[in-house]
């Protein structure tokens, strides 16, 4: 790894490039580009070899920790891993270099593909279609409420408000809150679901919509999710699906048969194009049969040939005149889309059904394994992830899920979710995603363990850590407000 920044490896009439000669006429530069444009001092530019310059950038490159490095226990949630050759297909010339300005005869095989996902990702949720414009999930979620009040006023209804779980996503209440909605909690039972009293108390009229995200974020499955569907609908509301969890239910159960009028799903993250480090994402969402007049336009339409005839023809169809509008220039991320295409046509039905049948057993395997050195909320059996608590730990020593997720980069893992989702105390958030082995599960607990054993008989090295790292341990707020880029081995400053 770097021990220096590229300008202190800098030496005086080095270089990592040679031209050949020149075999045009030449000219100055002031001759080709305006005065006012060029520089009146060299740049201060670092002289080093091409070897310094690989061997620099490589070691930056290893500083970043990723799926392809060691286990990611925030899984399918940021890191699910992405095969290769998912990344080929999407970078294959026929999609790579479309223009999204070219006309619909020249682009038949892209529109044939997002046709055919749209499809698909309607049979796998059981809804009427799709829309895959949406570039992210919480983008999904403002278009699904944006649906939702358009359904209403369409019926000449005012609603009011939208009911969120205590345990839900954030950006579940702020995309309500962005829609012009009032949010409203509704608060969980001793079970880790919704509570259906809590439930029935705040339904009224004026309720637009329940979001919910099934299984939740503790990892369990709401089962009386058909009861809280008849009792939203009885009250004239519609009931939303969050699809940051869909990698527990692929091909299992439909959130569609569950009674969900509008879904959203994350293909970045549940269908093979994993959003760590910012993006690019993909939101796509899905809707019952009475919402399909109010999805964006355009929408894909397929003319299909007459015997004789030739192929099908697609096109974008602008003609809705119920439209919620469209959402995203051009047609989204339609990389993503590729991949996810890719993805969902590699493994099938039968291969989409044990991607969330090996996660679910790699979660539970993990915590049935930690549940005696952590405490466990909820102690039933989980899906795709799990939350432990390490409110024990801050009894006994002061030790806190910060402390626990820092020291487990001393051991080259990445930190889980901490401190969420909230009515945890001391949350630690764990999902391995189906993809991983059980020797490295069985590493990751080995690891976890010691943790705890140390949190015990030396808490101090906990509460220190990490020291293994280029920089080590942080004062999160200031990092964030005052960053220092300057890296220096083993750095304390923020």
């Amino acid at each position: 790894m770097p021990e220096s920044l590229i300008f202190e490896l800098s030496t005086p009439g080095r270089r990592s490039y040679s031209l050949p000669k020149c075999d045009v006429p030449e000219k100055r530069l002031d001759e080709l580009i305006p005065k006012e444009f060029l520089r009146e001092t060299e740049p201060n530019l670092p002289e080093v070899s091409e070897l310094d310059v690989v061997r620099h950038f490589t070691g930056l490159s290893q500083l970043n920790h990723g799926v392809d490095t060691n286990f990611y226990p925030l899984g399918s949630c940021t890191m699910k891993y992405n095969p290769k050759v998912n990344e080929e297909i999407a970078s294959l010339d026929g999609f790579s270099r479309l223009h999204p300005y070219q006309p619909e005869e020249l682009t038949q095989g892209m529109l044939q593909l997002m046709y055919e996902l749209e499809r698909w990702l309607s049979e796998i949720c059981g809804m009427a279609g799709f829309s895959l414009q949406p570039a992210a999930g919480a983008h999904g979620e403002l278009l699904g409420l944006m649906l939702i009040h358009a359904y209403h006023e369409s019926q000449g209804q005012k609603k009011k408000r939208v009911l969120v779980p205590d345990s839900a996503h954030g950006t579940n209440p702020a995309s309500a809150a962005r829609c012009g909605y009032r949010v409203e909690q509704v608060k969980s039972n001793e079970d880790g679901e919704v509570d259906i009293d809590s439930l029935k108390s705040a339904i009224s009229d004026d309720v637009a919509a329940l979001m919910l995200t099934n299984p939740n974020t503790l990892g369990l499955f709401e089962t009386q999710v058909i009861q809280m569907a008849e009792i939203v609908h009885e009250a004239g509301g519609l009931l939303y699906y969050d699809g940051a969890n869909a990698n527990a239910i692929l091909n299992i159960c439909r959130p569609g048969d569950m009674g969900f009028d509008v879904v959203h799903l994350n293909l970045h993250k549940t269908f093979s194009s994993p959003h760590g480090g910012g993006g690019p994402g993909a939101g796509p969402v899905g809707v019952c049969e009475k919402l399909l007049p109010f999805l964006p336009v355009p929408t894909i339409v397929k003319n299909s040939a007459k015997s004789g005839q030739g192929g099908d023809i697609y096109r974008l169809n602008y003609d809705l005149p119920k439209s919620v509008g469209k959402i995203r220039a051009f047609y989204g991320n339609v990389g993503v889309l590729v991949k996810a295409y890719a993805y969902i046509r590699t493994h099938g039905a039968d291969g989409l059904y044990h991607i969330s049948e090996n996660a679910i057993i790699n979660a539970n395997y993990m915590m049935t394994k930690l549940k005696k050195y952590y405490n466990l909320p909820y102690d039933r059996t989980c899906m795709h992830e799990f939350v432990l608590s390490a409110d024990k730990q801050k009894k006994q020593n002061d030790v806190r899920a910060l402390d626990i997720a820092k020291r487990l980069l001393d051991y080259g893992y990445h930190a889980p979710t901490v401190y969420f989702p909230l009515i945890v105390p001391e949350a630690l958030m764990i999902e391995p995603t189906e993809t991983e082995s059980k020797e490295t599960l069985d590493g990751f607990i080995e690891k976890m363990i010691e943790i705890a054993q140390e949190a015990e008989s030396n808490p101090d090295a906990v509460k220190q850590s990490p020291k293994s790292t280029p920089v080590s341990r942080l004062d999160e707020v200031t990092a964030a407000r005052k960053p220092n880029l300057k890296y220096k081995k083993n750095s304390t400053a923020p």
